[in-house]
């Protein structure tokens, strides 16, 4: 057994929709965007994976495929994942090491999974070469990379915009209480941002255009207090079929991003809705706390507060706090009765 410990790694995996973080000795040492580009003719071939692959994206000949193997925030496409993930995992050593070790993982999993995607996860890790395999909720990872203590009797509602779902979630006594959990997040916000410069501008854009324009223009407030320059958007006139550029301002990604927003406010009010009431009394001392990459949009803890009337706060880091939560109940997965094997 001591042998064996001594060639186990462990890691941290947050199998993102968008992005893939992977931990290591307490460092993030992955951080790349959950795509990968295979050969068409031969699919086990892979040509790039995270950000050498976004760059291939929307812009390859037949030979080419782009694949983004997961969807709302679960596996889609099986080898896809298991390729992906295997090329992460070399990512740790760039330098092959003599023994490759044995690696204990710990895989964040969105809180409203099937026991069928559950099952997918698992075989795409094991596949990739993990020997010991556990899971732990988004929710939890989240809490706990923000460093709030999951384990005391206080209500915590973690509200976590990843790349497909908004998970909003109420924690206490190391377990879920009420789970919400909607297909509107940051993948729609970028298909907001496409769909109304098509129809207010003519201009046709790729997702990763709008991705940059979420990036570096995206609001959640008409009005802002700092508020970001205007951008230079490329993209094809669908009148003349030539390409053109335009300005965009923040106003105008706040508005084309309002009603998914809206949608977001609703399931929090829902999810306020079905939370006991002395869990309740909790968070309305403590407030919300926002994580994920969504949480990055400009203004939206204000839009919350003004609307649900209670403190929200964004994590310090949010895109890192679930896989900085995952690696904390890694090192002591014997210790938290919610890391499932």
């Amino acid at each position: 057994m001591g042998l064996f410990n001594f060639f186990t790694q462990e890691i941290a995996m947050d199998l993102g929709t968008a992005n893939t973080l992977i931990i290591h000795n307490d460092e993030v040492v992955v951080n790349e965007p959950s795509i990968i580009a295979l050969n068409r003719n031969n699919m086990k071939e892979v040509l790039g994976v995270g950000k050498k692959a976004l760059l291939m994206h929307e812009k390859t000949h037949e030979t080419i495929k782009t694949v983004r193997p997961l969807k709302d925030g679960v596996i889609a496409d099986f080898n896809a994942a298991e390729l992906m993930i295997r090329e992460l995992m070399k990512m740790i050593y760039p330098k092959k090491p003599l023994f490759p070790p044995s690696w204990r993982m710990v895989i964040c999993i969105p809180s409203s999974i099937t026991e069928v995607e559950k099952r997918a996860v698992r075989d795409s890790a094991e596949q990739a070469g993990a020997k010991e395999v556990y899971m732990i909720h988004e929710p939890m990872a989240a809490a706990l990379g923000i460093g709030i203590d999951v384990e005391e009797p206080v209500g915590n509602m973690i509200i976590d915009i990843g790349g497909g779902t908004t998970g909003i979630t109420v924690i206490a006594l190391a377990g879920i209480v009420c789970d919400q959990s909607i297909r509107i997040a940051g993948d729609e916000f970028t298909a907001d941002i496409m769909e109304s410069l098509r129809r207010y501008h003519s201009l046709l854009i790729g997702e990763r255009t709008a991705e940059q324009i979420k990036i570096h223009v995206g609001a959640a407030l008409k009005d802002l207090d700092n508020p970001p320059d205007d951008m230079p958007v490329n993209g094809r006139d669908l009148v003349t079929g030539i390409p053109k550029q335009i300005m965009v301002t923040y106003q105008e990604v706040a508005e084309a991003l309002d009603k998914s927003i809206f949608k977001i406010e609703e399931a929090i009010l829902k999810a306020l809705e079905t939370t006991p009431p002395e869990l309740a009394a909790d968070i309305y001392r403590r407030g919300l706390y926002l994580t994920g990459g969504g949480a990055l949009l400009r203004g939206l803890d204000k839009r919350l507060s003004q609307k649900i009337k209670l403190p929200v706060h964004i994590a310090e880091d949010p895109l890192k706090s679930v896989v900085r939560g995952a690696g904390i109940a890694l090192k002591h997965y014997q210790r938290f009765p919610f890391i499932m094997r």
